[in-house]
């Protein structure tokens, strides 16, 4: 029998220059996060307001934002002990954003993550946001914003109400070629649709029959009409293709195609069935910007055998992408691997996280090291 896998929390990190809008970002995304319990970590030593809670300069400190989410701020050299603490199951996090100094190397963190051996965590992105109206001053400044956006995953260029529209185009295309191929998103006040970066919630926001407001809650009650106005067209900075398909994919012409993704083109989710490359299992996917990971899964018993993914970016060319997958089927052969089937699964299991130790065993804590989740569970 197949032991049940732990699920493994996404954490993106938001960086962008002083006043580029990530705290703004950031609090858009507290308000609108549709139930998902976010945990929030500060890596700076100023005074950070996240609405109406302030962290100033408590290094260590965890305070619950009264909405199920979690805000810590923390010397990146204890970035580990946190990302621990907030994935622990107490915690009952969906996603972990870690909001990068103004100063900060965002590279640096990404290479902590990605060489992170906790096994609860998954790579989410890294997410540069651009102050438009300041852009070229900020680059004669900080020539390393030029880095920074080649290291981007998305980029969000915020505050473009600020900029005509010819002014636009051109920060646009000077972004694009700075950070290609990272999808880049326009914006006003750090509104971009919060299913860029995650999935909302399938489950209810609390257990409990009564719980305290929200800052979501909040804000609809003052919209008066039950949402966000700018809610309704967020999408349109980006596009959703779907594909599906009953005929097993060609692992190599897959692997091929994720190797080569287009321009734009920031995540990739959903799963797919390699057929003959292995019978037993379908493949989780899990794409944001370079970032690749495959994982195994059992087939259930009677489950109809579909590949289902998801593609998100902008500026994409849709039937592209959809044409694109659809030669990746793989012509019909034997229902039992051979040596040739099973040589093009390699490319794939490059792309596979090896499972930690049977010993690895997560542990619920102490009752010392309670004091940081004691939010969580208030």
């Amino acid at each position: 029998m197949t032991p049940p896998r732990t699920q493994q929390i996404p954490v993106v990190v938001l960086a962008g220059f002083l006043g580029s809008g990530k705290t703004t970002l950031l609090n858009h995304l507290l308000r609108n996060r549709a139930g998902t319990r976010i945990g929030v970590i500060v890596n700076d030593f100023g005074s950070i307001e996240i609405d109406a809670m302030t962290v100033a300069g408590q290094v260590g400190s965890t305070v619950s934002l009264g909405n199920g989410c979690l805000c810590c701020a923390v010397d990146a050299s204890e970035l580990d002990t946190f990302l621990e603490t907030l994935t622990r199951p107490s915690a009952r996090l969906d996603l972990i954003v870690i909001e990068a100094s103004g100063l900060a190397e965002p590279q640096e963190l990404v290479r902590m993550l990605l060489a992170s051996e906790n096994p609860h965590i998954l790579y989410g992105g890294l997410v540069e946001v651009v102050d438009a109206a300041e852009f070229d001053g900020v680059r004669e400044r900080h020539p390393e914003i030029d880095r920074h956006l080649a290291v981007a995953d998305l980029v969000v260029l915020n505050k473009t109400d600020r900029v005509a529209e010819a002014e636009q185009e051109r920060l646009r295309a000077a972004v694009v070629e700075l950070s290609a191929p990272a999808a880049v998103i326009s914006a006003v006040h750090g509104r971009i649709d919060p299913e860029l970066l995650f999935d909302p919630a399938l489950r209810p926001d609390a257990d409990e029959k009564t719980r305290q407001l929200t800052f979501e809650d909040l804000q609809r009650e003052e919209a008066g009409d039950g949402h966000d106005d700018h809610a309704g067209h967020l999408h349109a900075a980006y596009e959703s293709v779907d594909f599906t398909s009953d005929v097993p994919l060609d692992p190599r012409r897959f692997i091929a195609f994720l190797d080569s993704r287009p321009e734009g083109l920031y995540r990739i989710k959903g799963f797919a069935d390699f057929g003959a490359g292995d019978r037993d299992n379908r493949y989780a996917l899990h794409a944001v910007g370079r970032f690749l990971r495959f994982v195994p899964q059992p087939w259930a018993r009677g489950e109809q055998r579909l590949t289902q993914l998801v593609l998100i970016g902008a500026g994409i060319d849709a039937e592209a992408l959809r044409a694109g997958l659809t030669a990746c089927r793989a012509e019909p052969g034997p229902e039992t691997p051979d040596t040739e089937t099973e040589r093009a699964m390699w490319g794939v299991f490059r792309y596979v996280q090896q499972e930690p130790e049977p010993e690895d065993v997560r542990q619920e804590p102490e009752p010392e090291d309670v004091r940081e989740e004691a939010a969580a569970e208030a």
